[in-house]
């Protein structure tokens, strides 16, 4: 193995660092390697500096990833760990997801300042999260709730709630479990009808187009079940062209050979929505999220994403 430092390049959340110490500790037990042989680079994204406005507004996906695939085309870093959810589903020239490390539980949870579960919060209460999905699946369930916008990391949303500036927010499981932070879930969503953003709970490792040595190092740590998994959903997802516009949620789970898929589509204000369920052999995962969405899109008709515009909420075709 070579003795050149890997340079592994990340956003600088403690869940995002938690994810690169992961990707290392892995790496390093494949190949018998020092922390040493590892640099972790830190690299501020647009998404992490742009708080006072909902994503929608501010670009969308790309983000939380344009300045890590910058310094991975110019040759800064060697990987890039990213939060799979965060992904576009085009790549920019040049570069490709090389490997996913074995996903953790999708489910999203409740964390309440005063209640521990949905049903419990008061009428009229006041709930914060930066996700289109979640506020609009929120509001199918609780159509008297007051939402809005929290932005941040996690601390800093957990932080809020704390202070008083939102009654409940909702986080995804996977990240707090990675951060030792599970003591502070109130209530788990059932993901059939509380279903996650496609790539939830994966983490997925990001490489130059063709690096061979990438490759080699990526190759026993990758996890071939995600991956199936992880086909079906931004399959899904691009035939959708969904983005942080879109409330667009699906779950592909893979048994022996056997996929099966669960897919959603929303209005922000939760008040339509469809859903599609499907299931084929492991090796036509793509086409089985590409062939949900179409079922969608047929089912809901042309107009129904064209009514969001994002900075100005919902406007019925």
């Amino acid at each position: 193995m070579t003795t050149e430092t890997i340079r592994i390049g990340t956003r600088g959340s403690r869940l995002a660092l938690a994810q690169a110490s992961e990707v290392r500790a892995r790496l390093m037990a494949a190949h018998a390697l020092p922390e040493e042989a590892f640099a972790i680079e830190v690299i501020s994204t647009s998404g992490d500096r742009i708080l006072d406005r909902p994503l929608s507004e501010a670009g969308g996906k790309g983000l939380f990833t344009k300045e890590i695939e910058e310094a991975l085309l110019d040759g800064r870093i060697d990987l890039a760990v990213h939060s799979s959810k965060d992904m576009a589903t085009a790549m920019p020239e040049g570069l490709a997801i090389a490997a996913y490390l074995p996903r953790e539980d999708v489910r999203d949870v409740f964390i309440g300042r005063t209640v521990q579960r949905i049903a419990d919060l008061p009428l009229g209460a006041h709930v914060g999260t930066a996700s289109l999905r979640r506020q609009a699946l929120l509001k199918r369930l609780r159509p008297d709730l007051r939402l809005s916008i929290l932005r941040g990391n996690v601390q800093t949303r957990l932080a809020k709630l704390e202070a008083g500036e939102v009654d409940g927010t909702l986080l995804a499981f996977a990240g707090l479990k990675r951060m030792a932070m599970e003591s502070v879930v109130g209530e788990f969503l059932d993901e059939e009808t509380f279903p996650p953003a496609p790539g939830q709970g994966a983490i997925c490792i990001q490489t130059r187009d063709g690096d061979e040595r990438a490759a080699g190092l990526l190759s026993p740590v990758a996890d071939p079940r995600t991956a199936v998994e992880l086909a079906a959903e931004r399959a899904f997802l691009a035939r959708l062209d969904g983005s942080c516009r879109t409330p667009i949620a699906a779950r592909a789970i893979l048994e022996a050979e056997l996929l099966r898929f669960h897919g959603m589509i929303l209005t922000p204000d939760g008040a339509r929505m469809h859903e599609t369920r499907g299931e084929g052999l492991a090796e036509r995962a793509a086409a089985i999220g590409d062939e949900a969405a179409r079922t969608l899109l047929a089912e809901a008709g042309t107009g129904f994403f064209a009514g969001w515009s994002g900075a100005d909420g919902w406007r019925a075709s």
